[in-house]
């Protein structure tokens, strides 16, 4: 959920975010701003409800509402887990 990117079969994760918001739902993600986490949270999760909820507090907190859960993966570029991730480096 807190990944920066990734090298190779590494998914670099950023530590502070991961301490501090780790503990979070997808929908308590969603609460404090972090949309792509959240969204990055709903799909590991792969509760369609969780995006639901993720794309609700959007739309609330939003001038330019999205009109589903697609396209809100579409907007943070989330789509699922990545394939070939084996291992993960936290800076």
């Amino acid at each position: 959920m807190f990944h920066i990117g990734f090298e190779g079969s590494a998914a670099i994760v950023d530590a502070k975010l991961q301490s501090r918001f780790g503990g979070l739902s997808s929908r308590g993600l969603a609460e404090e701003g972090l949309f792509k986490q959240a969204v990055c949270s709903a799909l590991f999760s792969g509760s369609q409800e969780e995006l639901e909820q993720v794309l609700l507090v959007f739309n609330q907190r939003t001038a330019h509402p999205i009109g589903s859960v697609e396209e809100l993966k579409r907007t943070f570029g989330s789509f699922g887990i990545p394939e070939g991730v084996t291992k993960i480096v936290v800076i």
